[in-house]
């Protein structure tokens, strides 16, 4: 077994990997840039050598700087992580001239089926079902329109290279694939080294159902069952589970052998997923194979108890598989949300700055029977960067059932507190109670047809209201208890906390009275309807964990004049809890009005200004492109929402933005 192992990787994944490389006894070797320098997975590795300025392509993606580290290390074998060099044949190669051991698949088995384009073909000849496309090579906008027109709209334009959804846009129109193709190449660039293109059909109401893999030195391979991807937002994963609600043991088996035998024909070793697209009718097809640990791994490690990356490090060594396929069941059911660092409220865009605030929920097992797992590779007071993918961390629940995991993936998403950026967990945690999601009926178009306006926010049921209404009006008793002692001090004499109050939320004012004793409060409403309350919050806490009607209920609690700011489920509330007589007139207050900001274009995240497309004096369309930012290795261009006339451009190609940074303005 090795003695000492390099992680050619940062944040969750790098984390992840020197926990399980602790726990066999092996030393680790981490390597960092100039804007990793104190982060979590530097901290926890053995050793640490820096590798360069922030930019990947000027550090994590630089073979020879990857090489340099291990020599100083003197490092035995190398993890890739995924993403950056994970699935660079080129890499691959360097180490095995370098006598450094690979922890992954062989450098043949990398270019057989990391590239895309490659992997696709052949699949097809071994007579494996693809989705429709244009394998080759693809030169410019112009070809793009016309293969395009050729396969048929919609169509996916991918890079070859890529993953994560860096380097992929749908087109539906010529117009699309002539702003994605250039997008794309300039993505796939920037992300991979590789600026090549390829374009298939892309299915509508598709599932995106993939297969793990584990193949051995020996001959033996596996599959570990399936995970079900569907939840995305522009190609990117956001929910998975494991197994999948979809599918039955007859398909299981067959897309789980289907997976073997091409992982067999092209001699693969270490783990892999290969990822198919599934119809309404089991129907599945091919999509591509990464060649690498996915994000997701931790669900199918939940369901089966298989350490992945401590099976990849033995592989690697020339250690056999010690289990068979008749030894991998499916025990119970694995969910993971994953936190990005972007805001929900600005249309998911990217959001950095320093973490005030991090307090992820407790890991292992839960009151409710089940199991919390939490992958991260930041900590409080840590720095989220502009330069790297926007994932923080990877939240995971199981529990027996698929009902069970969500409830405990919902009570996790709640506990889970993140402050000083934007960040996803209320979207997540709307996902958790949609209807839809709940049911299983889901596609990969779940997002953009039950969010199509976007996440503005959840409302929530008139039962939940209810619980936070009591909860809220039991909290303010306690902090009201409070306020009374310490102005009673000077003379002995206490105001009375009254009985009556009046809770103010979502848009109602619901009258309450509560009686309290030693062990809690009893809420009373106007129709005779009576909650009990337990809890031992207090004021100042940040995190309220209660129990309303005998359930569980967890509040993210903030203070604000006369009530709180209460987080839960997806929705952001300004709770009142008043007398009857504030109430009254609190009521009779005129509302403030945000001020105008419809006569400029505003920077929506923190980023860099790749180009700006009109000049001062243009008059502009409706859906016009007028810039194209970057930021946290995506490309994201803002568009005109109504006609106007540029008067004043404030920015140029090359400006460094913060968040409503004025980029022009209009007449």
């Amino acid at each position: 077994m090795f003695q000492k192992i390099l992680i050619a990787n940062r944040g969750e994944i790098a984390c992840r990997v020197i926990k399980t490389a602790r726990k066999m006894g092996i030393k680790t070797v981490a390597v960092y840039s100039d804007a990793d320098r104190n982060a979590l997975h530097v901290r926890m590795a053995d050793e640490a050598v820096h590798i360069g300025p922030s930019p990947a392509n000027q550090s994590y993606i630089v073979i020879d700087k990857i090489l340099d580290a291990i020599r100083q290390t003197g490092a035995e074998a190398v993890h890739p992580g995924y993403g950056f060099l994970s699935e660079n044949r080129n890499f691959a190669a360097a180490l095995e001239a370098e006598g450094v051991v690979f922890i992954g698949p062989p450098s043949a088995a990398i270019e057989a089926m990391g590239d895309k384009i490659t992997s696709k073909k052949l699949a097809m000849e071994a007579g494996v079902s693809t989705v429709p496309g244009y394998m080759g090579l693809i030169a410019d906008g112009d070809e793009a329109i016309r293969i395009s027109g050729q396969i048929g709209y919609p169509v996916m334009i991918k890079a070859s290279a890529g993953g994560g959804g860096k380097g992929m846009r749908i087109a539906w129109s010529e117009s699309e694939v002539r702003e994605g193709f250039q997008s794309s190449k300039n993505e796939a660039a920037s992300s991979f080294g590789d600026d090549r293109i390829f374009i298939e059909k892309f299915v509508t109401q598709p599932r995106h159902i993939e297969i793990q893999v584990l193949a051995d030195k020996h001959g033996n391979c596996v599959y570990l069952h399936e995970r079900e991807c569907s939840i995305q937002r522009r190609n990117q994963k956001v929910i998975e589970e494991a197994p999948s609600p979809f599918l039955d043991a007859a398909t299981r088996k067959a897309m789980g052998e289907q997976a073997c035998a091409l992982a067999r024909a092209v001699g693969y070793t270490s783990a892999g997923t290969v990822e198919f697209i599934v119809d309404g009718d089991r129907n599945f097809y091919f999509l591509e194979m990464n060649t690498r640990l996915q994000v997701e791994h931790p669900v199918t490690e939940l369901i089966t108890g298989v350490d992945l990356v401590e099976q990849m490090i033995r592989v690697a060594a020339g250690e056999p598989l010690p289990f068979r396929q008749e030894d991998l069941k499916i025990n119970g059911w694995a969910m993971e949300s994953r936190l990005y660092a972007e805001d929900p409220y600005r249309n998911f865009l990217p959001s950095i700055g320093r973490l005030t605030r991090y307090r992820p929920p407790v890991e292992g097992p839960t009151a409710l029977g089940g199991i919390v797992r939490n992958d991260t590779g930041v900590f409080e007071g840590g720095e989220i960067s502009m330069f790297y993918d926007p994932m923080i961390a990877k939240l995971c629940t199981w529990a027996p059932t698929r009902g069970q995991a969500i409830e405990e993936m919902r009570l996790a998403l709640d506990t889970f507190e993140v402050e000083g950026i934007g960040h996803n967990l209320p979207f997540c945690a709307a996902v958790m109670d949609h209807p839809r999601f709940t049911s299983g009926a889901i596609t990969t178009a779940f997002i953009a047809e039950e969010f199509p306006e976007g996440f503005h926010g959840t409302t929530l049921d008139d039962a939940t209201l209810r619980h936070v209404a009591a909860a809220c009006a039991a909290m303010n008793r306690v902090a009201e208890i409070r306020r009374t002692r310490i102005s009673g001090t000077m003379d002995n004499h206490q105001r009375r906390v009254g009985d009556a109050w009046v809770v103010s939320l979502q848009g109602s004012q619901i009258p309450v009275t509560i009686a309290a004793d030693k062990a809690g409060s009893t809420v009373t409403f106007p129709d005779g309807q009576s909650l009990r309350v337990q809890s031992d919050w207090t004021p100042g806490d940040s995190l309220a964990r209660l129990t309303v009607d005998g359930a569980p209920l967890v509040l993210k609690v903030g203070k604000v004049p006369m009530g709180f700011r209460i987080r839960l489920r997806g929705a952001d509330l300004k709770v009142l809890v008043q007398s009857p007589r504030q109430a009254a007139l609190n009521a009779l207050m005129p509302e403030k009005l945000p001020p105008d900001t419809s006569k400029f274009l505003l920077c929506p995240m923190p980023g860099l200004v790749v180009s700006i497309s009109v000049a001062e004096g243009d008059e502009v369309q409706e859906g016009q492109a007028l810039a194209t930012v970057e930021a946290m290795k995506m490309e994201n261009i803002l568009k005109a929402e109504r006609r106007g006339v540029v008067k004043k451009i404030t920015a140029t190609a090359g400006s460094s933005l913060k968040v409503d940074d004025v980029i022009l303005e209009f007449e």
